[in-house]
């Protein structure tokens, strides 16, 4: 079975970095994030590695993991919200104590969905993928965004409905010129596009199957580790039930993209999969003229199951909250390129 957390209100946010902290030039950024929380009635307790930033990471990756563990054993703190991803995670995940991680969600994405994806495998402990604490520096957030607060405060057995924005954002507020940024005012986001979900196959899908994802460029480096044994999560917490994958790329081209899926078909992480969601990128360059879409096709066919793209998932804000270990169920409509994610917390 999974375990779901329960964020109460006025709790303990632990922020820590276990991937990568900011630069001083940023740090204003980080504490306008905190005192947001501070205003939603939270109480925010912030480690030393937010602060700091070298050679790729926060800090080593001893300090990082002891500052993580910490958090993770802390009674008091009954969320662990990153201030954003990063690139070496991947160092941090043999230093954490799984059999001591207490019952408190990990809320985040890109190479923190490294570490959410461990967990849940190794412990059965729901996490949940969507945004980080640096993207909930508005006071006003995007109502896709906002739902990550309704999600963690949804007790076990709950339900979770959310729907596909109507509005997402092809370049941050930095890419930006000085006029074009004014005009965003406060808003974190520079949502801008039509938001349009699509399938490979034409026509409405329905899928139903529990929620594992994250960021593909990172989470295939679980593969053949102790951290990534998918077979032996199914036959232990959701024995016999399919799996829904959703998944996004940060960097990849569409070559790359294509060997990290087929690497995890041979590894069996497909075995049993009702369906892949993937989510918008502003990556998948082509290669020899093989798209994105020819990968998301070839996938289908392999699998023999529908697949779902530019869904509310990634590095193109704004994203859902899906939590891993969750049963959903997703219907999608062709003709108005919407859909529709139920989760059940059971």
């Amino acid at each position: 079975m999974i375990r779901y957390p329960f964020l109460k209100e006025g709790t303990t946010i632990g922020v820590t970095a276990p991937s990568s902290g900011l630069e001083p030039e940023l740090h204003d950024m980080l504490r306008q994030a905190i005192r947001r929380m501070e205003e939603e009635g939270f109480y925010v307790s912030g480690g030393d590695t937010i602060w700091t930033q070298h050679k790729a990471k926060s800090a080593p990756a001893p300090l990082r993991a002891e500052e993580l563990n910490r958090m993770l054993q802390d009674e008091n703190i009954g969320l662990v919200l990153p201030p954003w991803g990063g690139e070496l995670l991947i160092e941090v995940l043999e230093h954490i104590e799984y059999d001591r991680i207490g019952e408190k969600w990990i809320l985040g994405y890109s190479d923190i969905s490294l570490l959410l994806l461990a967990v849940t495998l190794r412990t059965g402990l729901a996490t949940a993928h969507g945004t980080n604490l640096i993207d909930l520096r508005s006071g006003t957030p995007d109502e896709t965004t906002a739902k990550w607060r309704e999600a963690l405060t949804t007790p076990p057995g709950g339900v979770i409905e959310q729907h596909a924005s109507a509005l997402h954002q092809v370049k941050w507020k930095h890419q930006l010129d000085e006029a074009e940024r004014e005009g965003l005012g406060e808003d974190v986001f520079n949502l801008t596009e039509p938001t349009i979900w699509r399938s490979v196959s034409g026509g409405d899908v329905g899928m139903k199957g529990r929620l594992l994802g994250g960021c593909v460029d990172v989470i295939r480096h679980l593969i053949g580790t102790p951290y990534g044994d998918v077979r032996a999560f199914r036959e232990a917490h959701i024995p016999g039930e399919p799996v829904l994958w959703f998944l996004e790329n940060c960097e990849l081209n569409t070559a790359d993209l294509r060997r990290s899926l087929v690497q995890m078909k041979l590894a069996g992480w497909f075995e049993n999969c009702s369906g892949l969601m993937f989510g918008r990128s502003p990556a998948n360059t082509p290669v020899g003229g093989y798209t994105a879409e020819d990968v998301y096709r070839d996938m289908a066919e392999e699998l023999g199951v529908p697949v779902l793209h530019d869904i509310d998932c990634g590095h193109m804000p704004p994203q859902l909250t899906l939590i891993n270990g969750a049963m959903a169920e997703v219907e999608f409509s062709e003709e108005q390129g919407t859909g529709t994610v139920r989760q059940t917390l059971k």
